[in-house]
């Protein structure tokens, strides 16, 4: 991706993670079925995906499927779960081509075997690609993650692997789904709601937000205009301490 003069200096953050909502309503707007909005959004995924991987960004987390959402109507969670399905199956080709690693975050338990299974060939033949990790949140929440971390805790406490004054915020880390990728540098909501919705709750402690509702803006445009608030932000906060 060629960058203009203007995003010359642009830190690229090491990875950035998405909500992707307001897909369904976005469709809703246009008299169109939910699931219409929700199959757009996977192919804005994949630009999004090329994006990061031409800006040089090393991690690119996506919240596709949590588990509040079973509660959605079934014939939207089923539709849901086609595009999944069809995602693990036709993606390998892509992935190989733009050395993309995939791995999928979430209690993948409670998905069909099929899926299940899909999932893990796919993790399994990019796990030797060395470009962008994508990582895919499915039927993930950030508390059933860090409940599933600490009984993967007590488990090794009960079995004696482990003193409980040896349980440190790094061993915490190691346990959840993410272990082995660095957090979150920003986070992204696309629709503008100034919420987290249970996503990378325990990662994102340090993450920049960047949740207002941008119609239309590239992944290369919001960090450049995430940066620009923030550069105007601490200059001047520095004016305030300096007294001017």
């Amino acid at each position: 991706m060629e960058q203009g003069n203007n995003t010359q200096e642009l830190k690229i953050p090491a990875h950035v993670a998405i909500i992707m909502d307001g897909n369904g309503r976005w469709a809703k707007k246009r008299g169109l079925p939910r699931t219409v909005g929700h199959a757009q959004g996977a192919k804005v995924v994949e630009q999004i995906l090329e994006d990061a991987d031409d800006m040089g960004i090393k991690y690119l987390t996506v919240y596709a499927f949590s588990t509040e959402n079973w509660t959605r109507p079934v014939t939207e969670v089923k539709a849901l779960m086609n595009l999944l399905r069809t995602y693990m199956k036709t993606s390998l080709a892509k992935c190989a081509k733009n050395n993309v690693r995939v791995r999928v975050i979430g209690d993948k338990s409670k998905l069909d075997a099929d899926l299940q299974d899909s999932i893990a060939g796919l993790e399994a033949d990019t796990a030797g690609n060395t470009g962008i990790g994508f990582q895919i949140a499915i039927n993930y929440g950030g508390r059933d993650e860090i409940t599933r971390a600490v009984r993967k805790i007590a488990a090794k406490a009960a079995a004696g692997e482990i003193r409980p004054e040896e349980i440190t915020s790094e061993s915490i880390s190691d346990s959840l789904d993410t272990a082995g990728i660095p957090d979150p540098d920003l986070l992204i909501r696309t629709c503008g709601e100034q919420r987290t919705s249970n996503f990378l709750i325990w990662q994102c402690a340090y993450s920049e937000f960047n949740l207002r509702r941008q119609r239309g803006r590239t992944l290369q445009k919001r960090i450049l205009n995430l940066q620009s608030t923030l550069i105007t932000t601490e200059s001047a906060d520095m004016e305030d301490l300096s007294g001017k």
